[in-house]
């Protein structure tokens, strides 16, 4: 698509820094936030719970299997921890009789085997019932994985099919970072909760339960006491949280600026150092890494607070426990293995509450990310064929393309174009001519109905072209776009993209059509070098070279240039212009261009503004007009 019409477009080019051009500073009005990435509530959370779950759904035996590991996991965590009263108390009686005892009698070293039996036998317990705890835990995590990531690669799936789906609108409304968000981090935060975090909360939950009932089975007096210290705890984790979560995302903000800005200047070094801006730029980027080094500070300092205030409030919490516990052992005769246990029950009853506090972002985060991919699913896709619309390719398509009175808008409030009429006879080669927002690109969209126009007709071969399906319109429209791109792999398979069904000598015979042919044979390894980085490897001339291939192997009859030269020198113009004119041989063709010199030999030149043909004619019926044409070719004017 090209930037030349008006096109609605609402990208945010910051997005994730994908897709972006050059630069060399941050520009006025750069905002913050580049990067990072703010917490966000969902608006539909239970909408998005349920729609979630529906992809592990189906797996219930899966699911029932990993819900009895938590519960397993969490039990045997809590009756471990719990079994250590026992086996105090049974070293406190076993210490008695011992002490009453003389060292060198036959009794004692009876009781001290009897002590060591009965040590070794609870640590066996213990050891069994922890053992059990750890298979379970292993277990639910590689059932759970699994599930979640088949989960994760059936919603990736159909995000992409979905987007295959959705006409250019979705994609001229969208930046490519917008775009890669919704497949990266937002389906990441969904696997996240559909990793971890279920289970961890049922963990949480279970954990927070049973310690409180083994709390109060144990004493009640000590709960009580425990019960009382954890909403001050809460309450101050809150207060640290709420303050690390607003510094770090300022942090992440910082961050991003830092980032982005050495994105733009290293992209754009040529230009850096072109026009000497080297100190500028390090000025400029001090600026950013102060702001950074002061939020992470901040940041860092609050973040690492966290633990110390929390642990020393559960130091106190224990220490008071403790203290009362012994006071009750002397007045209440309360046993010494309890005291044990609970004191460790107190200590770990804040920690289960505080990760569950914690997984509310992430459960948050992850419903909200849902939510987006959700939307995007719920798009509606390109309107479909008609039910009586046949296929292009069952008849020879000669080309005769006519635009009848046709009125369209991007948006309804503003016309593109203007009851616009024209028409190409097969074989012709028609010539679009005008300033930027014109309309020139905007044609040759609807001609392959990425866009529906409002009022009048398009037809081809006298049969509107809603009457053709979309797929076999298209493969008879090929596309020459200003805008170059190459997928990852060989030569050969990016010309074959044309025509997937192509033989290597079809594509060889493309690629001599495109003046290709020489400089690919030039290459180390022919037409099998691989493409890198969108052809960061080739020239532009060749990239365009290797464009005009792709169109000739698909022996469209109807051919769309769209200032197919307009980035390249004049030199290599010419030897485009020369793999282009073998390709226009016998082809319908709609040419749009900025250099007014590669229209020349053109059937018709039609002059655009404001949607409206205006002018139109050979070039010397416009030269000889005298109007807009004539005043562009001699340079009285210029192209905007």
């Amino acid at each position: 698509m090209s930037k030349a019409d008006t096109a609605p477009r609402t990208m945010n080019k910051e997005g994730n820094g994908m897709g972006r051009g050059p630069g060399i500073g941050p520009g006025p009005g750069r905002g913050p936030g580049r990067h990072g990435r703010k917490f966000e509530k969902p608006k539909e959370g239970k909408a998005a719970i349920k729609r979630l779950f529906g992809y592990i759904a189906h797996e219930k035996a899966a699911l029932f299997i990993v819900f009895l590991c938590v519960i397993t996991s969490s039990v045997t965590a809590l009756l471990g921890a719990y079994m250590l009263r026992p086996i105090v108390n049974t070293l406190g009686d076993d210490l008695k009789v011992l002490m009453s005892l003389s060292a060198d009698s036959a009794d004692y070293g009876v009781a001290m085997k009897d002590s060591i039996l009965h040590l070794i036998t609870g640590l066996i317990k213990m050891g069994i019932v922890y053992a059990a705890g750890i298979i379970t835990t292993y277990t639910q995590s590689r059932i759970m994985i699994g599930v979640s990531q088949r989960a994760i690669y059936k919603i990736r799936q159909e995000l992409f099919t979905k987007v295959q789906s959705l006409p250019i609108r979705f994609f001229d409304e969208r930046s490519t970072g917008e775009v890669m968000s919704r497949f990266t981090n937002d389906v990441d935060t969904v696997g996240e909760l559909l990793n971890n975090t279920i289970t961890q909360l049922i963990n949480g939950i279970i954990t927070v339960v049973g310690t409180l009932v083994l709390m109060i089975y144990t004493n009640w007096i000590l709960t009580i006491i425990t019960i009382v210290f954890v909403p001050l705890m809460l309450k101050a984790g809150s207060m640290i949280a709420k303050r690390s979560r607003k510094y770090f995302s300022a942090q992440q903000a910082a961050l991003g600026d830092v980032n982005g800005y050495i994105e733009e200047v290293v992209t754009g070094q040529n230009v850096v150092k072109v026009f000497c801006h080297e100190k500028k730029a390090i000025e400029e980027f001090r600026e950013y890494n102060n702001t950074l080094r002061e939020k992470q500070i901040k940041a860092q300092f609050f973040g690492g607070i966290m633990g110390p205030v929390m642990g020393n409030l559960g130091q106190i919490s224990y220490a008071v426990v403790g203290t009362v516990g012994a006071i009750l052992c002397i007045l209440k005769k309360f046993d010494i293995g309890g005291v044990t246990v609970f004191v460790n029950f107190s200590r770990q009853f804040s920690r289960p509450i505080n990760e569950l506090s914690m997984q509310v972002n992430t459960i948050f985060s992850a419903l909200a990310g849902a939510e987006r991919v959700f939307a995007v699913m719920d798009l509606e896709p390109e309107e479909g064929d008609m039910e009586d619309a046949v296929n292009m390719n069952e008849k020879e398509v000669r080309g005769l393309v006519v635009f009848e009175n046709v009125t369209f808008g991007y948006n309804p409030d503003k016309v593109v174009l203007n009851n616009l009429s024209l028409y190409a006879k097969p074989g012709q080669k028609i010539a679009f001519v005008g300033s930027t927002g014109a309309g020139k690109t905007t044609i040759t969209n609807l001609l392959n109905r990425f866009y529906d126009i409002q009022s009048g007709s398009i037809t081809i071969d006298e049969k509107d072209i809603k009457s053709y399906t979309r797929e076999s319109l298209r493969q008879n429209i090929a596309m020459v776009l200003q805008d170059t791109h190459l997928f990852s792999g060989t030569i050969r398979e990016n010309i074959r993209y044309g025509r997937l069904d192509a033989t290597d000598e079809e594509v060889e015979a493309a690629a001599k059509v495109a003046s290709a042919h020489s400089f690919i044979m030039r290459l180390e390894d022919g037409y099998d070098t691989v493409i890198e980085g969108d052809g960061s490897n080739l020239s532009q001339g060749q990239r365009q070279l290797l464009n005009i291939a792709r169109a000739a192997v698909s022996h469209a009859p109807i051919l769309v240039l769209d200032e197919a030269t307009s980035s390249v020198d004049t030199r290599t113009e010419k030897h485009i212009e020369h793999g282009m004119d073998r390709l226009m041989k016998n082809r319908t063709t709609f040419v749009i261009a900025h250099r007014l010199s590669t229209v020349r030999n053109a059937n018709a030149i039609m002059v655009l503004e404001n949607g409206e043909i205006i002018e139109r004619g050979t070039h010397k019926d416009l030269l000889d007009m005298k109007g807009r044409y004539y005043k562009l070719y001699t340079g009285m004017l210029e192209l905007d």
